[in-house]
């Protein structure tokens, strides 16, 4: 019924920048947050970013000030820039979208299949 999708991953050099973006489809009602977590090889998945329709935004401390989150509401979308990236910023990212879809009342969080960001030395 809603799908959310990953992209703008890739490989990039250190202190270099990428733009990732989510776009949900399908019965959508409302999304009330949209957002980031990520898992490096080995590690827990931790949080990244997250953005509410009004535009309030929180952010991990270990990215703050380099990435910056957005909503796109009409286009159901989200996109994280980010700058000054660093070879700890290695991982797959996940995308997710807290959504009530049409008919519900309760929001239910719908996940992107991942994107991978490489950073090289």
């Amino acid at each position: 019924q809603v799908q959310v999708a990953d992209s703008g991953g890739g490989l990039v050099q250190s202190g270099g920048s990428l733009r990732l973006s989510c776009t949900a489809s399908g019965r959508i009602g409302v999304i009330t947050v949209m957002g980031w977590y990520r898992q490096a090889p080995g590690r827990q998945r931790e949080f990244i970013a997250r953005v509410s329709t009004g535009g309030h935004a929180i952010y991990a401390d270990s990215i703050k000030g380099r990435f910056t989150i957005s909503r796109d509401i009409i286009g159901n979308a989200a996109h994280l820039q980010m700058d000054n990236l660093e070879t700890d910023d290695t991982a797959d990212y996940y995308c997710y979208a807290k959504i009530v879809i049409k008919g519900a009342v309760q929001s239910k969080d719908y996940w992107g299949q991942g994107t991978r960001v490489t950073v090289s030395v």
